[in-house]
């Protein structure tokens, strides 16, 4: 039986629904404000309100519903895309394989490693088929582009913000692409379908070239329009919302002819980034897309809290929690201090690039995909699993993020006034 669907869930009349998306909106735009300076985050504070919503009756719909739901799965769809976007403009560090060396160990070693040890303790440890464990591994390893917003870089063309800002940034913006695949994987494997030629041939590196190539071309297309057309500039119109167009047009353009979207959307915003790098309208982009980020982020967080207070975790045993409490402070941590081991990169940005693995949205987003797709018997289990990570992440790393990184900050400002007095 297809899941209900979000049209009609709200039992409130039409004019309390429009108070509420209002106050959500004014809340999302002031908290940040109101919390800049405490041990706390957006996130956590939505997730808390939502849970208290899930004792209200204003909210009609079952909790399969809520995770199963079309339209939620292109909502996070949406808030991971435009995530994508405005971490590649606000990366001032150019591309270069030397340069991005923090991202690459990242990338190839720590996700991997990750992975592996999920599908491990998925398949072995809570019992799971080879399919569910592959597509638990595939949802939980990448880091979250849209919940990271208090570790990574900010705005454009304040010049660099440290390699831990960095590292976590570049690797948010590209690991999901390099995750989808092994969701596809998942899926195969559990249709019975699998061949590992076309998978890995096409699906994973095909799928990446195809979705490389479109960023790049529909990015060097837009950097033209926006900052070398002889006349009527798009930078000109000084509106950010160009670089939702851009988002929307790399994403479908790639994935209509079997691209990797995720991809498209990252390189396309580094294309337009390297274009014209000290012009304004990068800020004015990277505003607008964080702007629309934060108040879908803060949509979804309200559901996650509802969901959870409407029994998400209610298949969570002693097994699932120890994996969830393995992954954020054993698993990523590790991984990241021996893939970081003979780098040369500073000790305390080791340490923090391997704790802020941050877990969230992109997550949702895998799992509606595959569940939409096909019916995995595991499937309250995987939830129960990535809802606990996921929350556990939004509350350690929502409450650390802001003293650990003002610290980490600090200690940057003084290696550097030292190396500059020097």
């Amino acid at each position: 039986m297809p899941p209900e669907p979000l049209v009609g869930m709200l039992a409130l009349p039409h004019e309390f629904i429009l108070l509420g998306i209002g106050g959500l909106i004014l809340v999302a735009a002031w908290l940040p404000v109101l919390i800049k300076r405490l041990p706390l985050s957006l996130p956590i504070i939505f997730i808390a309100l939502g849970f208290l919503l899930s004792f209200t009756p204003w909210l009609r719909t079952s909790q399969t519903a809520m995770t199963h739901d079309p339209t939620l799965e292109h909502l996070n769809e949406i808030i991971v895309l435009i995530a994508l976007m405005g971490a590649g403009l606000r990366l001032d560090r150019p591309f270069g394989w030397r340069r991005w060396r923090s991202t690459w160990l990242l990338l190839l070693v720590v996700m991997p490693l990750t992975m592996i040890a999920i599908f491990v303790a998925a398949r072995w440890g809570l019992g799971f088929s080879i399919a569910a464990a592959i597509l638990t591994a595939s949802a939980l390893a990448p880091t979250d582009p849209v919940l990271a917003a208090d570790v990574q870089t900010g705005p454009p063309r304040e010049g660099e913000d440290g390699e831990t800002r960095f590292g976590l940034t570049s690797e948010a913006g590209l690991n999901d692409g390099l995750a989808f695949p092994f969701v596809l994987l998942a899926l195969a494997v559990q249709a019975g379908t699998l061949d590992w030629v076309h998978w890995s041939a096409l699906q994973l590196a095909g799928d990446l070239a195809v979705g490389t190539l479109i960023g790049w071309l529909l990015g060097a297309g837009a950097g033209y329009l926006m900052f070398r057309l002889p006349s009527a500039k798009l930078s000109e119109t000084g509106d950010g919302l160009v670089a939702i167009g851009v988002t929307f047009m790399a994403y479908a353009l790639s994935v209509l002819i079997h691209g990797n979207g995720f991809i498209a959307v990252f390189v396309a915003a580094l294309t337009i980034r390297s274009t014209c790098p000290d012009d304004e309208f990068h800020t004015a982009m990277s505003d607008f897309s964080g702007q629309i980020e934060r108040v879908l982020m803060a949509m979804v967080m309200l559901l996650f809290g509802w969901a959870i207070g409407r029994g998400l975790l209610s298949a969570l045993d002693w097994r699932g929690a120890a994996i969830a409490v393995a992954l954020v402070f054993v698993i990523r941590p590790l991984t990241t201090l021996v893939a970081f081991h003979w780098s040369g990169a500073p000790v305390m940005s080791r340490h923090l690039m391997g704790f802020f693995g941050i877990r969230g949205i992109g997550t949702f987003f895998y799992l509606q995909y595959a569940f939409n797709r096909a019916d995995f018997a595991e499937r309250h289990a995987i939830w129960a699993v990535a809802g606990a990570t996921i929350l556990l992440s939004i509350v350690v790393h929502g409450m650390t993020a802001t003293p650990l990184m003002a610290k980490a900050d600090a200690r940057r400002e003084r290696r550097l006034a030292r190396e500059s007095g020097g």
